[in-house]
């Protein structure tokens, strides 16, 4: 599920200890992240007063509502007051509130690019980094390197699609379960190149993370070369195949002697 962001707003003092140490007060709010990030933000533009940037630990201490008299002789319950902590290193993050003007807590999650939404719960769906996620759950859709989201959807599960250049260009389902890119991989070039060492075809595998072409005769033959986020152009003096990736031209083999002489 979605994560949290904590949030603290009062009249405070905010001391910094390390390379400058500083004191400030005054109205503040404060924002602790999922991360642990801690900001101290002011009335004034967008850099925050005070900060530590994933810190090694945040503590949080609370005191309880006390009743405040009014003018009119009623009482009313102050905000719980707060004490924060942040530690990273030599350096400490220390917020005292004298006067809470309220806290709260609330969920994030990433932000990125909307690709779509899940047909089975209509969540959207992100794109941040290199993965695809959901906005309000914990779903993880790891993209392969150098693919793109499509605006089509998966003919069997309804999901985007995505286009991956891997010896040739794919359109595939972005759940590897659904539709797996290895496996089109596999049918495409499966058997079609010839292992430079000992003359054994070279099988499409995944190995330690990784799509591979390696030697059928792996444990007796360890030749194996990671499959580039390229399409096949050619061949190389060296009998592997050429690719043409966005990095430029290159043999299946990035280290050949033999390729561009």
């Amino acid at each position: 599920m979605s994560e949290t962001i904590r949030v603290f707003a009062g009249d405070c003092t905010t001391t910094f200890e390390g390379d400058r140490t500083r004191t400030q007060r005054g109205r503040v709010v404060v924002v602790i992240k999922p991360d642990r990030t801690t900001l101290v933000h002011d009335a004034d533009g967008y850099q925050p007063v005070a900060w530590l940037t994933r810190p090694d630990a945040v503590t949080v201490e609370t005191s309880a509502a006390s009743p405040t008299q009014q003018a009119d002789g009623g009482t009313v319950d102050d905000h719980e007051g707060f004490g924060i902590v942040a530690r990273a290193g030599d350096q400490v993050l220390r917020v005292v509130c004298h006067r809470s003007a309220g806290r709260a807590e609330y969920p994030v999650s990433e932000a990125g690019v909307p690709v779509g939404t899940d047909p089975s719960s209509d969540e959207v769906l992100i794109r941040a980094g290199g993965d695809v996620v959901g906005v309000d759950s914990d779903v993880r859709y790891p993209l392969p390197r150098g693919a793109t989201v499509t605006d089509d959807s998966c003919s069997s599960c309804g999901l985007p699609t995505i286009r991956a250049d891997a010896g040739d260009t794919f359109e595939v389902c972005l759940d590897r379960s659904c539709e797996s890119l290895d496996d089109a991989v596999r049918e495409r070039f499966d058997g079609d190149w010839t292992c430079p060492e000992c003359g054994s075809d070279l099988r499409i595998i995944r190995r330690g993370g990784r799509l591979l072409a390696g030697c059928d005769a792996y444990p007796d033959c360890e030749t194996a070369f990671s499959v580039p986020a390229g399409v096949v152009d050619g061949q190389c003096d060296c009998g592997l195949p050429t690719f043409e990736t966005d990095r430029g031209r290159r043999c299946l083999d990035g280290s050949c002697e033999r390729f561009g002489k």
